[in-house]
């Protein structure tokens, strides 16, 4: 009696243990083990079975099913974090790439517009530049043609006066002039011509130097102008040039970007179902899990050291009966 006392009261001290650590760890798991524990030494005792081996199953079960749950979820934790920290920084390098990427369009696009604007500014400045010469061009041919009028005319008006001068000369320098009385008069008119030649002459030689000046400041800016011109319609070239090649790599850049978008939309996609499935900050948590599940661990073990020695009484119990009962049938 006293054996099958040390037994029960270690089995009531172990299912007690079971369901204490399930109240303290608030595991169902373990809360159900504990009922069945006390179901089974209950059904043992009134059968009068043998329930110490039923119990250590019960236990040793539950320990081999804690034990693979925490492997799996060593797995999966070690697959969360290896998962979450790659995608993460996936996710870093996309986000970078699009930064590098928007970055590089805004200065293009910047860069493209200055360009457009100095070329609407050029082209302006061209037709500016058209209009002042052929303006220019236009006056040029107006003063040209007023001096060859003019030039004719003084032209034709010195020759006059020269041919005047040489008659009225050769008349009065004659030894047998008719009229000597008149010889007076002759010398004013001729004096008189002299000076409206001399005024002539000067007045030619002065249209003709303005003349000159005029077609040498005419020529001088021509060539400025035609310089300025060539100038600014290479600016023109280059300039278009350059903001059509960077509206080229403006697009490029554009798609490169709308491509790095797409895989970074289905890496923020996959890095919130892993969030959901792996979210550290979740009630349950990985860590109050395996806390749990160490506790749940080392209470079932202890459960079976508590077990162990009545194991061992009732082993020695039962082979104290069996030669009792082979005592009797040889007497």
């Amino acid at each position: 009696m006293k054996i099958a006392s040390g037994t029960d009261l270690s089995k009531l001290e172990a299912v007690r243990y079971v369901w204490d650590l399930a109240q303290k760890v608030n595991s169902p798991a373990l809360a159900q083990l504990a009922r069945r524990m006390s179901a089974v030494m209950s059904s043992g005792s009134a059968s009068g079975q043998d329930p110490f081996g039923k119990v250590k199953g019960l236990i040793s079960d539950m320990i081999t099913r804690l034990e693979s749950e925490a492997d799996a979820d060593a797995t999966h934790k070690a697959y969360c974090d290896k998962e979450l920290s790659e995608t993460n920084v996936k996710k870093d390098d996309k986000s970078a790439e699009i930064d590098k990427l928007t970055t590089s369009i805004d200065e293009m696009s910047a860069r493209s517009a200055k360009l457009k604007e100095e070329v609407a500014e050029l082209q302006n400045a061209l037709a500016e530049l058209a209009s002042s010469q052929a303006e220019m061009t236009k006056l040029r041919g107006e003063e040209k043609a007023a001096f060859v009028k003019n030039k004719a005319d003084m032209q034709q008006g010195l020759e006059g006066i020269k041919l005047g001068l040489k008659i009225l000369r050769e008349y009065y320098a004659k030894d047998d002039k008719a009229h000597e009385a008149a010889e007076g008069a002759g010398s004013g008119i001729i004096g008189l011509l002299e000076v409206v030649e001399s005024d002539f002459t000067k007045t030619f030689a002065e249209i003709t130097t303005t003349e000159d000046n005029s077609a040498r400041l005419y020529d001088e800016e021509t060539k400025a102008n035609a310089i300025q011109k060539a100038s600014k319609e290479q600016d023109v070239k280059y300039k278009t040039k350059e903001s059509t090649n960077l509206d080229k790599s403006v697009g490029e850049a554009s798609s490169d970007r709308s491509g790095v978008q797409a895989e970074l939309d289905a890496v923020l996609e996959y890095l919130a179902s892993l969030r959901k499935q792996c979210d550290p900050a979740a009630p349950d948590s990985y860590a109050e899990r395996k806390r749990r599940r160490e506790a749940e661990l080392a209470g079932l073990k202890e459960a079976l050291n508590i077990l162990e020695p009545s194991a061992v009484l009732l082993q020695q119990h039962s082979h104290g009966r069996k030669a009792f009962r082979g005592f009797r049938l040889h007497h």
